[in-house]
C-alpha cells in the first residue's frame, strides 16, 4: 500500500513538474516574441536615424553651398559701393 502510495506521489510531482515546465516554456516563447519585436523596432529606429543622418548631412552641405553664394555676394556688392564711393569723390573733385 506504501508503495502505491509513492508511487502516485512521484508520478503526481512528476505531472506537476512537467505542467511547471510548459508554463515556463510559454513565458519563454512570450519572452522570444518580445525580444523579436523590440529587435525589430530598433532595427526600424537605426534605419530611420540612418535616413535622417543622411538628410541632415545635405542639408548642411546645401547651407554651406548658400553660405558661399551669400559671401560671395556680399563681397561683389562691397566692390560695387566701394567702386561707387570713388567714382562720386572723382565726380565731387571736378
Amino acid at each position: 500500500m506504501q508503495s502505491k502510495i509513492i508511487k502516485i506521489s512521484i508520478l503526481a510531482l512528476s505531472l506537476g513538474l512537467l505542467g511547471g515546465c510548459a508554463a515556463d516554456m510559454s513565458q519563454i516563447d512570450a519572452a522570444n516574441a518580445n525580444a523579436a519585436a523590440a529587435l525589430a523596432k530598433a532595427n526600424d529606429a537605426y534605419n530611420l536615424a540612418t535616413n535622417a543622418r543622411e538628410i541632415a548631412s545635405e542639408a548642411s552641405y546645401a547651407a554651406e553651398q548658400a553660405q558661399n553664394t551669400a559671401d560671395a555676394a556680399m563681397e561683389c556688392c562691397n566692390e560695387n559701393s566701394q567702386k561707387l564711393d570713388r567714382m562720386f569723390e572723382k565726380a565731387m573733385m571736378k
